[in-house]
């Protein structure tokens, strides 16, 4: 990976492309690449959807190896949801071919002239930008389908559907699976309306040709990757309940704990949590003829992603993820997985961010327009959000806009962006993550559900403040240099329980670049790319005033606990003072 490749859409007669040296963006990938160019290139208070915004794609340093679990492809702007710097993230095979190809970074810049859309292509033997308008406002999934067959069984793609063409705040950016279907989703943050105000319906990625890249010292390599695959196995986590029940294990779980926001953070436990579990979830696709474990990638060795069949024992979508299946189930107050499945398929057909569109649903039930349980409407809200109704407009604008429109108080929103599945009066700590990351509400910038409810890597009250600004500061560091890599996030939870399995992967990462890193010096790199995107809001006019949650939260007493979120704006404030 020692080059760049650069896409102005803004050229006279066209898009024009160059390859350039990876240069001051030496040693980096994934987050610490995509917020590093964010920060350095765009104008803080530029317009998300303007030509001076970028798209930057990037795989993570250990993706294109043999490494375990590095499917992970980065997506940075700045973000239309939040205004601020963002980086989105998916899995599947395209980080990785990237990486192969040789790009450090895929970087898109302006905007066409005529508001036409392109495709573009990469290849080993190079690349090319070609007009694309036959797909305009057509589906992912009918988009792969009629541009697949001109690629290898191998590629991978990257692309819009009209929510992107759109430009609505929720779109996402879909990401092809191993069978080159788009169910990996870089969802949060609109990354798919930046993606269509550049012009660009779909990136494929020819995997033909390329080979693995080697490290430079192989034999120590090697062991470092068996022994951090040994880890993953023997994690109670990792190896034995994502694989068996998928991400979707944790609905029980957080049920239990009295954390399942439920119809619209009203509530800390949904009746009908069994019913939508990833127990149940696991035996209709055994029933069906799915698949509970499945893998996004090639290197995955969780398989967590499952395949979900439809009551005909035709496929219809991914195995629902938690998030997915709390943010249009409990949340909304719906137990029918089936049609939970549904809107998880038509949310990646349309490309739309399934939490933030069961978040801006939860808010469109409470404000009156349809009872919460009722998902028939639940799905045509998602169908007139996919055609672009005035209606559908809004509700693909996200939770904070459908607020606004309708004048709804309790908006699950930071920064613009809804929360996901864990209300931050039962999970404190997960409640100091959405308030003070750079990213808006996002579980996965600092995943405190680790000490607060499944006592991986300590142990820490999830209903007292105590403690809870710590965690949320050391997982926030940790998780910017884990997205660094291209390592799934699921890897965390035997690398905070395991020193030998966190040793490994810095062992790789070592071995790789023939480097003599430590994990203080991990801990840098995080710390590193938090300062990046922390000045990047801070210029773009951010003020500790937006490091909150939204008032409900410390006033409301949420059951079945009675609590309120008790952190103050004084500890919040202090985060980042390391």
């Amino acid at each position: 990976m020692e080059k760049i490749l650069r896409i102005n859409m803004s050229g006279e007669n066209g898009p024009v492309g160059k390859e350039e040296p990876v240069g001051a963006y030496a040693g980096l990938g994934g987050r610490a690449m995509t917020s590093a160019i964010i920060a350095k290139e765009v104008p803080p208070q530029c317009h998300p959807l303007g030509e001076d915004n970028k798209l930057v794609i990037a795989p993570g340093l250990l993706c294109g190896t043999p490494a375990n679990m590095t499917g992970r492809v980065s997506i940075g702007f700045k973000s239309p949801l939040t205004g601020g710097i963002k980086e989105s993230n998916a899995g599947g095979p395209a980080g990785p071919i990237l990486a192969r190809l040789g790009y450090a970074a895929l970087v898109i810049e302006g905007k066409p002239k005529d508001g036409a859309f392109y495709k573009i292509i990469i290849k080993k033997d190079g690349f090319e930008i070609l007009p694309e308008n036959e797909l305009k406002m057509t589906g992912n999934y009918a988009v792969i389908d009629k541009i697949k067959g001109g690629f290898s069984p191998e590629a991978a793609f990257i692309s819009i559907g009209q929510a992107g063409e759109m430009k609505l705040g929720a779109a996402s950016i879909a990401c092809t699976d191993n069978e080159q279907r788009p169910t990996r989703h870089a969802g949060r943050g609109g990354g798919g309306a930046v993606m269509g105000a550049k012009g660009i319906k779909v990136i494929a990625l020819e995997r033909a040709g390329t080979s693995s890249i080697i490290a430079k010292d192989p034999s120590r390599f090697g062991d470092a990757n068996k022994a951090f695959a040994e880890g993953l196995k023997k994690h109670d986590v990792s190896g034995q309940a994502l694989p068996a029940f998928g991400s979707s294990v944790l609905t029980n779980v957080i049920n239990e704990a009295g954390a399942y926001p439920t119809h619209n953070f009203q509530f800390g436990q949904f009746a009908g949590a069994e019913k939508i579990s990833g127990e149940t979830i696991a035996e209709l696709e055994y029933e069906r003829g799915g698949e509970p474990e499945h893998g996004c990638h090639s290197d995955c060795i969780i398989r967590c992603s499952g395949i979900y069949h439809d009551k005909d024992h035709n496929y219809l979508t991914k195995q629902p993820e938690y998030e997915t299946v709390w943010a249009h189930g409990g949340n909304c107050g719906i137990d029918d997985i089936d049609a939970i499945a549904m809107m998880d398929r038509l949310d990646d057909d349309f490309g739309f961010d399934t939490i933030e569109m069961g978040a801006a649903i939860g808010v469109a039930m409470e404000a009156g327009l349809a009872e919460f349980g009722d998902a028939e409407a639940a799905i045509r809200f998602i169908k007139e959000a996919g055609e672009g109704t005035p209606l559908g407009r809004i509700i693909g604008s996200g939770a904070a806009t459908v607020g606004r429109a309708f004048g709804v108080e309790r908006v699950p929103v930071v920064k613009g962006q809804s929360m996901p599945a864990y209300d931050p009066r039962a999970v404190q700590g997960v409640g100091v993550t959405y308030a003070t990351s750079p990213m808006g509400a996002d579980h996965t910038a600092g995943y405190s559900v680790t000490s607060n409810i499944l006592d991986v890597g300590g142990t820490v009250n999830p209903l007292k403040p105590e403690g809870q600004v710590e965690l949320s500061r050391n997982l926030q560091i940790a998780t910017a240099a884990v997205d660094s890599t291209g390592m799934c996030l699921f890897t965390a939870f035997a690398i905070l329980d395991q020193p030998e399995t966190f040793q490994a992967l810095i062992d790789m990462i070592n071995a790789q670049y023939g480097l003599n890193l430590t994990a203080d010096d991990v801990t840098a790199l995080g710390k590193s790319i938090l300062k990046n995107e922390v000045g990047f809001n801070k210029a773009a006019g951010f003020s500790p005033e937006m490091d909150r949650l939204p008032d409900f939260f410390k006033k409301e007493i949420f059951p079945p606990h009675n609590v309120r979120f008790e952190v103050t704006d004084s500890e919040l404030d202090s985060v980042f003072n390391w």
